[in-house]
């Protein structure tokens, strides 16, 4: 799989461009804020219909312009694909394939599969749960793309489920738990059981879809585990293993079992997730806000015997988020038995000698890899190919 041709318009820095790419290595060669991690935060766009850079899609948008366009053609097998989105701020976004157009943007996820390594992801090491859930759920997408709607499902769920809890607390909270109760108080009796079935019937949903989710979920961190430790190992040249554990907000036995290594099966997951639900269902109502499911979940990184967050120094972080992305890409490799492109955002301005030259080894037989660099000195010199010159948010032609 790889890109042969990126064409943006009124995305980001850029009124447009046009980037003819080709298998093997193009580095893109510019100072920082010049534009060139723009182009490749387009490519990886077509592949996940987000940004790894912000949270919402209107910073895409060049300042000024009503919407942008990013446009790929995507070649695999011999065979090419043509996507076109349009990116419009505060309205839905249109796609296309081949021309047509579709109904939904997510319809055109798994067309161009991406790993995308950036400075961004030492936040995965060093930053909050939601980074590390994230990254399991967008390679979830990226090796099914159905996970997107299940992903969706799960967030619009607890959404509404919250809403509930919180505008049900004065209710619930005040509701009659012993013995009998007065007439002055049947209505609020009558209404916190209305409340209560209400719950029920959202919890039914949030373990249903979390349980999905959950499972996906602990099946790809077993999959993902070898290959990490390997990664971490090539990087980094170092004895310290790495790994990662999930830590789930069941309570504390399945919690255990997960952290283990377990992988139940589906109707199990969803049965635990409902007794988890019930254990804390007290604490829910006093709190207003769900406690239990794969939104409040967290991926433990270690190195050796220490949590890698608070541990690690810069460079073993570094060398974690960049051998869970490598590990991403052998997984991703492994299921769809062709390469994913793979895009380093200026990575080996980060890295030493050794640690750039074992990374170049690494990738040598990646059928794309696009590499952005301020100085094209610190991209080894194994890494040949086409290289360009970003400046001023253009790119001005390939140089020597």
């Amino acid at each position: 799989m790889h890109v042969r041709f990126l064409s943006v318009a009124d995305f980001r820095s850029y009124e447009g461009a046009d980037l003819a790419l080709s298998p093997g290595v193009t580095t893109l060669v510019g100072l920082n804020g010049e534009g060139k991690t723009n182009l490749v935060e387009a490519i990886g766009y077509v592949a996940t219909l987000s940004s790894h850079r912000v949270a919402n899609d209107a910073p895409l948008v060049r300042f000024g312009a009503e919407r942008a366009t990013v446009r790929a053609a995507v070649v695999r097998d011999g065979r090419e694909s043509v996507v076109e989105l349009e990116i419009t701020s505060g309205r839905a976004n249109r796609a296309r394939l081949n021309r047509s157009a579709l109904t939904r943007p997510r319809d055109v996820l798994g067309t161009l599969r991406t790993v995308l390594f950036a400075p961004e992801d030492l936040a995965l090491v060093k930053g909050d749960p939601s980074e590390r859930r994230r990254f399991l759920d967008d390679l979830l997408v990226q090796r099914q793309p159905r996970w997107a709607a299940v992903r969706g499902d799960y967030d619009k769920i607890v959404k509404q489920r919250n809403a509930l809890l919180k505008s049900a607390m004065p209710v619930l909270s005040r509701r009659g738990r012993r013995g009998g109760r007065r007439p002055d108080q049947a209505p609020v009796a009558d209404e916190a059981a209305s409340a209560l079935h209400t719950l029920d019937v959202w919890n039914d949903h949030l373990a249903a879809v979390g349980g999905q989710l959950l499972y996906a979920r602990l099946r790809l961190l077993r999959d993902l585990q070898p290959l990490l430790a390997e990664a971490y190992g090539q990087v980094s040249a170092a004895d310290s293993e790495a790994s990662a554990v999930y830590r789930s907000s069941l309570h504390e036995e399945a919690a255990a079992a997960l952290a283990a290594g377990e992988v139940p099966e589906p109707d199990e997951v969803r049965g635990l997730i409902l007794e988890s639900l019930a254990r804390v269902r007290d604490q829910e109502i006093e709190r207003g806000v769900g406690l239990v499911g794969p939104h409040r979940d967290d991926v433990v990184l270690t190195l050796g015997e220490l949590p890698a967050k608070g541990y690690a120094s810069h460079g073993e972080s570094w060398s974690f988020a960049l051998a869970l992305r490598l590990a991403s890409y052998r997984l991703l490799r492994h299921d769809l038995g062709d390469d994913p492109v793979l895009i380093l955002d200026d990575v080996f301005a980060e890295l030493d000698v050794g640690r750039r030259d074992r990374l170049a080894d690494m990738i040598a037989d990646c059928e794309q890899v696009i590499i952005t660099a301020a100085v094209g000195e610190d991209v080894p010199d194994a890494l040949t190919g086409a290289r360009f010159h970003v400046k001023h948010g253009t790119v001005t032609g390939e140089v020597a």
